[in-house]
């Protein structure tokens, strides 16, 4: 068995040249490979998505691209891809492409979060939690975490202010692979480094990411067969609560049905979840609350299945933050114990009729869909859980069913449409 876990500390020998070029047209964008010295070793990625795969980070340096009267992101604006040593704080060894990629998502999700002081963990290149807030930074990592405390563990933490010393608790705290943030307040580095094998990365350009939105840049997708696919980066639209457009239908005898507005904070929230949403990988829906996303359902083939794992994952980190609470013990160890033991089955069933009661928390939270409702099905599901608000691409033939469903429900809940959608896969 630890001839198996060397596997995970080897670094792949690499074959990538140091340079890459590109050339669009008439123009040509020229990428460096990137590496580091850790530890005496010069070396660039560990390896790539598996430990079996070679890989190689390259930054863009040189190159304006222009297409369709659309200035592209340029050399000189690099983030992740642009981290020297000394930004590497403390790196361990040398990192891999799931490191890196988190983080990235993550800054790909706070680009439109800069408003307000923001978190967002991730794994597997998807948001566990995420949470912005007027009160602190500490504060939005706090709630970020305990919006799925089980799926943070192991994770990638990304925030958007300077990290203090009550945030760098919270990180030291818990088992996380990687903290990244735009600066470190004094004394938070000798927090962090308690966690030996934490990443700490320090990327400046987190401070100012507003300067990225509506700047896309130039996203290639790899076929199987080598082909490549080119299309410009997702661009959010919904940057505040105006840039909703009202839910309006006409069903085919003529009928106009309309949507209630949301409330200001419903739209907040709802601005907060589309924001998010940006980053998880479709089919997928979020659904959040006062700043925190209570429920991520991701990656689902059927829109009403995303919101079913939506809700199912709430039940489950609504009960796994009563048992860690009240029994020091995660929700599955409660299970295991609850097999043996009477006591414990009887803790046990309690947490879990509290949970039905509150219905995993997810009263008064709003919903965001990456997609349009094909059918009303995932919106009634949604309904029967307290959802108040949601917010939803449109352009669905059923569009006036689904916003049937929201005027009779009780109360009536509100509907806008993003008239965008935000498929990522």
């Amino acid at each position: 068995m630890s001839d198996l876990k060397t596997m995970y500390k080897t670094i792949q020998s690499d074959p990538f040249p140091p340079t890459m070029t590109v050339t669009l047209g008439e123009t040509t964008l020229t990428f460096h490979k990137r590496t580091w010295t850790i530890n005496g070793q010069e070396q660039g990625l560990r390896y790539g998505e598996n430990p079996d795969q070679p890989a190689a980070l390259y930054e863009l340096k040189q190159g304006v691209l222009q297409l369709g009267g659309v200035t592209l992101r340029q050399g000189g604006e690099a983030l992740v891809s642009g981290m020297t040593e000394e930004q590497m704080i403390q790196a361990g060894k040398h990192p891999g492409k799931i490191n890196l990629t988190d983080v990235d998502n993550g800054i790909n999700i706070l680009q439109y979060l800069t408003a307000k002081p923001a978190a967002v963990i991730l794994k597997h290149n998807n948001p566990c939690g995420a949470a912005w807030s007027d009160e602190g930074i500490d504060t939005a990592l706090f709630k970020a975490f305990w919006a799925d405390r089980i799926a943070a563990f192991g994770g990638a933490i990304v925030v958007n202010r300077p990290l203090n010393a009550k945030a760098a608790e919270i990180i030291a705290s818990g088992y996380f692979e990687v903290v990244a943030a735009p600066s470190f307040e004094p004394g938070t580095v000798d927090t962090l480094k308690s966690r030996k094998n934490l990443r700490i990365l320090e990327i400046p350009g987190l401070a100012k990411l507003e300067t990225l939105v509506n700047t896309p840049f130039l996203d290639l997708k790899s076929l199987t067969d080598g082909g490549i696919i080119a299309q410009f980066s997702f661009r959010n639209k919904i940057l505040a609560a105006d840039d909703f457009l009202p839910a309006e239908a006409t069903s085919k005898d003529g009928s106009t049905f309309i949507a209630r507005g949301p409330s200001k904070q419903e739209a907040d929230d709802l601005v907060f979840a589309w924001a998010v949403e940006a980053g998880v990988t479709s089919n997928s829906v979020i659904m959040a609350k006062n700043g925190v996303t209570t429920a991520i359902g991701t990656g689902e083939q059927d829109r009403v299945g995303c919101v079913e794992l939506a809700i199912h994952k709430a039940y489950t980190k609504y009960a796994d933050n009563l048992a860690f609470e009240e029994q020091s013990c995660s929700l599955y160890e409660l299970k295991e114990k609850a097999l043996q033991d009477e006591n414990a089955r009887t803790l046990l069933e309690d947490i879990m009729a509290r949970t039905n009661k509150a219905k995993g928390g997810l009263p008064g939270s709003v919903m965001v869909s990456d997609g349009f409702f094909p059918f009303r099905d995932g919106v009634d599901v949604a309904l029967a859980q307290g959802i108040t608000a949601i917010a939803q691409p449109g352009g669905s033939i059923r569009d006036h069913e689904v916003i049937q469903a929201v005027n009779q429900a009780v109360p009536q809940v509100a509907m806008v449409f993003t008239g965008q959608r935000s498929f990522k896969h």
